[in-house]
Parts: C-alpha cells; sequence; structure tokens
C-alpha cells in the first residue's frame, strides 16, 4: 500500500508576500518534477487578504488545515490598509492565532553571514565574517499571551495599560531542551537570555534552564546573559555565540537585531516547531522574519531568498530531506557568489535582479548542481 503523500500548506498573507512565494513555488515545483519530493500542495489566505474576504484574519477552515499539515510555508501578513482595524481583526492576529493552535512554542531564528555579503553588514567585514547563530525564542508565553492583559480607565480618568510577563517551569524546560538539542548538533554552546536581575520571571528561567542542563545536558556550554548585555555584545562580538534561547519578547527583540547584522532582513528564515508526537509528527511552520514591505510591495524586487531558505529549512527539519536542504542551500550560496543581488543586498557597482530572476536563478544553479 502506498504511504499517503506529506501535505504542505502554503500561505502568501499580504505585502510581497505572494511575491517571495511566488519564487518559492518555482523551487518547490522543481524538487517536484525532478522526482526528489512528492508533497501534496495547497495554498490558501492569512492576514489582511483574509479578513477583506472573509471578515477575519484566519478562518477556523484554515487554522483545521494547517494542523493537517505536515508543514505550513507562510510568507508575511499586514500593511497600512489594515492598521485601523480592532486589534482582534488586524493581519497579525491571524498568524499568533495559527501559532496557538498548532502549539509552535519553539521559534528557530538562524543568522548566518554569507561570506559574499560580509560587506553588506552595517558591522565591519572582520567582525561579522562567520558569524553563524541560532536563537531559539519561546514563542507561547511570556508577555504576548500573560494575563491580565488590556487597558482599563483609572477612577482618576487617566487610562493605563496592562501586559503580564508569565512563564511556566514546563514551558521554559521544553523550550531549553530544543535549545539545548539544537547545539549539540553546532558548537555545543548555549546562552541563556533573560532580566534575572530585575523580573521575577527572569528568576524562574535561570534557575529552570540551569537544572534542566544540570541533569540532562552537561556535554553542553551553559552561560547566562541579561538580555541588555546579549543585545551589546550582538554587536560587539557577535561570533562568540553558538545557540541562544530565550523568552517571547527579549526572542523578538534579539533576532531582528541579530538578522541585521546578515546585511539584511531578506536573507533570513525562520521555523517555528511544536512538540513531537510519539509517532514523530512535529507540528511545524517556516516563515521568512521579513514583514510585508508594503512600501516596496507589487514592484517585484522583494528579496526571495529567506523565503526559499524557509523552505529549505522545511525539508530538512519536517521531512529529514537533509540532501535536498544541503543542496537548495548551496544553490543559493552559488547564485549569490555569482554575482545576483536583489535591491536590499546590492553592492557598490553591482546591479539588483527583479525577485522572479532570482527565484528562476536559484532553480537553473539547482538544475545544475543535480545533473
Amino acid at each position: 500500500m502506498t504511504a499517503p503523500k506529506k501535505k504542505i500548506l502554503l500561505l502568501p498573507g499580504d505585502g510581497i508576500g505572494t511575491e517571495v512565494m511566488g519564487a518559492t513555488r518555482k523551487v518547490i515545483d522543481w524538487f517536484q518534477s525532478a522526482g526528489r519530493t512528492a508533497f501534496e500542495i495547497t495554498e490558501d489566505l492569512v492576514g489582511g487578504i483574509s479578513y477583506d474576504k472573509h471578515g477575519t484574519p484566519v478562518t477556523a477552515a484554515v487554522i483545521a488545515r494547517a494542523k493537517e499539515a505536515d508543514a505550513v510555508l507562510l510568507a508575511c501578513v499586514g500593511g497600512p490598509k489594515w492598521d485601523t482595524l480592532p486589534f482582534k481583526d488586524r493581519p497579525e492576529r491571524g498568524l499568533l492565532a495559527i501559532r496557538k493552535e498548532m502549539g509552535l512554542f519553539a521559534n528557530l531564528r538562524p543568522a548566518l553571514v554569507f561570506d559574499v555579503l560580509s560587506g553588506a553588514s552595517t558591522l565591519k567585514a572582520d567582525v561579522v565574517k562567520g558569524f553563524d547563530l541560532m536563537i531559539v525564542r519561546e514563542l507561547l508565553g511570556g508577555v504576548y499571551f500573560g494575563e491580565p492583559r488590556g487597558i482599563e480607565t483609572l477612577p482618576n480618568g487617566e487610562r493605563r495599560g496592562i501586559n503580564t510577563q508569565v512563564y511556566t517551569s514546563s514551558e521554559i524546560r521544553r523550550v531549553a531542551r530544543v535549545a539545548f538539542e539544537l547545539a549539540r548538533k553546532r558548537r555545543k554552546k548555549v546562552c541563556s537570555v533573560e532580566k534575572a536581575n530585575v523580573m521575577e520571571s527572569g528568576v524562574l528561567w535561570r534557575d529552570e534552564v540551569t537544572k534542566l542542563h544540570a541533569t540532562e545536558f552537561s556535554d553542553v556550554d551553559l552561560v547566562h546573559m541579561y538580555a541588555d548585555n546579549c543585545a551589546m555584545q550582538l554587536v560587539r562580538c557577535p561570533r562568540q555565540f553558538d545557540v541562544i534561547v530565550t523568552d517571547n519578547l527579549f526572542g523578538d527583540l534579539l533576532s531582528d537585531l541579530a538578522s541585521m547584522l546578515t546585511g539584511s532582513l531578506g536573507m533570513l528564515p525562520s521555523a517555528s516547531l511544536g512538540l513531537k508526537e510519539a509517532s514523530g509528527r512535529q507540528a511545524a511552520l517556516f516563515e521568512p522574519i521579513h514583514g510585508s514591505a508594503p512600501d516596496i510591495a507589487g514592484r517585484g524586487v522583494a528579496n526571495p531568498l529567506a523565503m526559499i531558505l524557509s523552505y529549505a529549512m522545511m525539508l530538512r527539519y519536517s521531512f529529514n530531506l537533509a540532501a535536498d536542504a544541503d543542496l537548495l542551500e548551496k544553490a543559493v550560496q552559488n547564485v549569490l557568489s555569482a554575482g545576483l543581488r536583489t535591491a536590499d543586498i546590492v553592492e557598490a557597482g553591482q546591479t539588483s535582479v527583479a525577485t522572479a530572476v532570482m527565484g528562476d536563478a536559484v532553480v537553473k544553479e539547482l538544475a545544475q548542481l543535480a545533473a
């Protein structure tokens, strides 16, 4: 009996999402036509485009489809068109709902400097060359989800905004375990980041990570660092880090900071993972870390490489197709080495290429590498 095909759900979203997903779809189709993959692929709506059609940033049907899929590939959501909507209807709420319903608690954000792009960083090339970091961000807890939350009016007429930073031991330990396991496959160094000097949630975070390290991962080097110092150290000496594990808020900030050390948000993928089931199946969503870039949407100039590299992460983490992931990452590296650049990474003396041209170049390089 033939095993059922693995299912992939594509969610292009808003802004440049359709453009970068279009370039990535060419890559996906190449792997399919080459017989290297045999996925069942569907596409649906999330974000502002979903609100325009259905009155909600994500429908229950799409959430159900995402939960049934073996992996979800999402581009980006949001834009000024929807900025005046009530908070519950904003495009970003659709993404948060999918993450929550799929149980995606661990966000993996690699920050890697390709040697040929070291000059594109705002830091000196000799500082960032060889930079290779993985940030593991807790995704379902902390201040973004804690209760109580809201805006209230006080008796004196003042308004007060409330958000609560809250974590449990199990939430901390499960994301720390992901970080330690990743570090074992890298350089065996974990830096746990919090603000234990001023926040009780930080004290608990440090305690739980320390205990887990002592009982299960003593072969991995562990250091602790306050979030503000970590931000400074990322700019001062980024190569000191291997894996950083941190909470939802600090992970959001530090991963964007780390991404700019590489030269462009347009180069960096991410993965969001849930718990592994007994069968080995693991809920997973893959997306570039950049936003919907409404200022350039529709112009065909967006960098599709973060989206394409997100697909490489999918091949690696959801389907254990490491050779195919390596092939795709090598194709991207070769295209960059050949001098192709989109507008966000172009340097003096170079001419930028369109989104579609970059996607076509990656497909052409895949075919040459596989020949």
